[in-house]
């Protein structure tokens, strides 16, 4: 007898999904008590209270209070790309990959790249906000950095889109990244704008303490959708 591959298929999705749900439920009634609270944040749909200032509105450097301190502590500005590679040989700018704190994203306007003193503080911020979101149910959570090294070519293909940029930008130093504020990867099975704002907040809370330490300088960028970043 002939069955069709439609219908198999059919069946093959529903016994996984059956087994997903089984796995579930003895996830819940065999792992210890103290763990169940974390499962039901994984799987929660409902928007929890977080006991989280709003930090945001305190990132609010101006690029021209610090842009003069910036270029003294970047790199010599590259023109274009082969200028970048040549920093990377002379091992004043480093490769920045995604990994288990952050997600670098694809990047037109920018080279993933930065100095060795801002990347330390990218790793900084992605490890604080791990162990300080962990406990609240999103372990596992990672920002993602949209922007770093800029060239004057990258410079000018970007204010055709950005009429803000600066000709004096401290992407152009190389010690300097954003951060989105907008989007982060979960692992949460149903986020809620609760979640999302929290993620906000507590990055924005990570930041400031950085700054208050002196380590970096740090703008709210409300219209690019992210925390512009610069390390001192």
């Amino acid at each position: 007898m002939h069955i069709p591959r439609v219908r198999l298929r059919k069946e093959y999705r529903l016994k996984v999904w059956l087994t997903i749900i089984s796995l579930v439920i003895i996830g819940f009634v065999f792992i210890p008590h103290s763990n169940r609270s974390m499962m039901r944040a994984y799987f929660s749909v409902r928007c929890k209270n977080y006991q989280q200032q709003n930090f945001s509105k305190k990132l609010n450097d101006r690029i021209v209070d610090y842009s003069s301190q910036a270029k003294a502590t970047g790199i010599a500005i590259c023109g274009n790309r082969k200028e970048v590679e040549k920093r990377v040989s002379a091992h004043k700018l480093f490769k920045v990959r995604s990994g288990s704190l952050y997600v670098v994203d694809d990047m037109t306007h920018s080279y993933p790249y930065l100095t060795r003193d801002s990347k330390r503080l990218l790793e900084e911020i992605g490890a604080r906000l791990k162990d300080k979101i962990a406990k609240d149910g999103l372990k596992g959570s990672k920002i993602h950095v949209t922007s770093m090294m800029r060239t004057t070519e990258k410079l000018k293909g970007l204010r055709r889109t950005n009429g803000n940029v600066s000709d004096n930008s401290p992407h152009l130093y190389g010690n300097a990244f954003d951060i989105s504020y907008a989007r982060f990867t979960f692992r949460k099975v149903y986020v809620t704008e609760c979640d999302k704002w929290y993620m906000k907040e507590s990055l924005a809370e990570v930041i400031w303490q950085l700054r208050q330490e002196k380590k970096c300088w740090e703008t709210y960028e409300k219209q690019q959708g992210c925390f512009h970043i610069v390390s001192r």
